[in-house]
């Protein structure tokens, strides 16, 4: 995937990022989400029929730098066989319980991230919005047992000690330090170098383009906490440790959920053009176009109810189930139709290659709210 600031719109490559816990010290400060920006009024196209933040986030600049990110491809995939986890056949049920994550509630249960969206209307620019992602173009599961492919996670103790967090390019949109990371976080493959950290203290923890500095603190480029007990989202404007302003580890597609029968939330991916624009959860635009036919940050997409699941087994349909009932919103420049997920060893990646069988024409995106901008 690819990130960015002032943005780039870059065709791209897979991504692996790593996950880290933390003490209890505070979340983020943000709006929630029925809150709004600026709105953008979209004409209706022929096609379409945190740790705890001591003080506020100083205001959004608008001069930041672009982030400059690769476009090499990414290496051919390696097939490991693996145990099959999953052996359902037919759709699992809807999840009565909720999403979890280390020990805490992977949201409250009217966050956007758990909302059911089979029945929302269709927004107007959903033709439009496909066809610019490609209506011929297959979802590719950007996560297998592969370790260069996905993004690692790590869940850590709520007595995980906090160390010191520098920012490198993207400190007036961050939370500051300290976070708890430990000083062996996975760091994803690739040139994002995203680090993940879920703490049993209720928060998450995400850097974006993250080194240890060799002192026991880490340097990054960005960072952000979330409150897993909280609806509250970034200040408008604001990035975190993906281009969206949103978090990254609630979006991934992860094993220990697949291997239980579902997925209970939305979920993660990339396209290759953004407009400039947003919406809520999503808090920043990463797009250099104004052109209503592209999507902004935070466009929710649904695998239609007419789209069969017939044929579909194990991991791939457990997958498929939650895109007809969940969605996944647009969270980053990148590959089109990729879809993120957490890195683990027991995917069983020919099981998974199911889902390159399902066209983009076969998504369509829900009505959610109005495209914003930072302006």
């Amino acid at each position: 995937m690819t990130k960015r600031l002032g943005l780039l719109n870059v065709s791209a490559l897979l991504t692996a990022t790593a996950l880290v816990g933390a003490t209890l010290s505070g979340c983020a400060t943000g709006r929630h989400f029925p809150n709004s920006a600026v709105a953008r009024s979209i004409p209706t196209t022929a096609a379409a029929a945190t740790t705890t933040t001591a003080t506020a986030g100083p205001a959004l600049t608008t001069t930041t730098t672009p982030r400059t990110t690769s476009t090499t491809a990414a290496p051919a995939r390696t097939t490991v066989t693996t145990v099959r986890r999953v052996t359902t056949t037919t759709a699992p049920a809807v999840s009565t319980t909720g999403a979890t994550l280390a020990g805490c509630p992977l949201f409250p249960p009217d966050n956007p991230w758990r909302q059911n969206i089979s029945t929302l209307p269709v927004d107007p620019h959903s033709a439009a919005w496909v066809a610019s992602v490609g209506a011929s173009i297959d979802l590719h599961p950007d996560f297998g047992s592969n370790p260069s492919y996905g993004i690692p996670y790590v869940v850590v103790p709520a007595s995980q000690p906090n160390v010191p967090i520098t920012f490198t390019a993207y400190g007036d949109q961050s939370d500051p330090g300290p976070y708890p990371v430990p000083a062996n976080a996975p760091i994803e493959a690739g040139s994002d170098r995203h680090v993940l950290v879920a703490s049993a203290n209720c928060h998450l923890y995400e850097m974006y383009d993250a080194s240890p500095d060799g002192h026991g603190g880490w340097d990054a480029a960005s960072g952000a906490v979330f409150n897993l007990r909280s609806d509250a989202l970034r200040p408008d404007g604001w990035t975190s440790a993906d281009a969206a302003g949103l978090p990254i580890l609630p979006g991934l597609v992860r094993f220990d959920e697949v291997s239980a029968g579902q997925i209970d939330h939305a979920l993660r991916f990339t396209v290759a053009q953004t407009q400039d624009g947003f919406i809520h959860p999503a808090t920043h635009e990463a797009g250099d176009t104004t052109d209503p036919d592209v999507p902004p940050m935070g466009a929710r997409f649904r695998l239609k109810a007419s789209f069969s699941l017939a044929g579909y087994t194990g991991e791939a349909l457990v997958i498929l189930q939650a895109l007809k009932t969940y969605g996944m919103f647009v969270a980053d420049n990148g590959s089109n139709w990729y879809i993120s997920g957490a890195t683990d060893p027991r995917w069983d990646d020919n099981d998974l290659d199911q889902l390159k069988t399902v066209p983009g024409s076969a998504f369509e995106v829900v009505d959610t709210g109005p495209v914003l901008t930072s302006s």
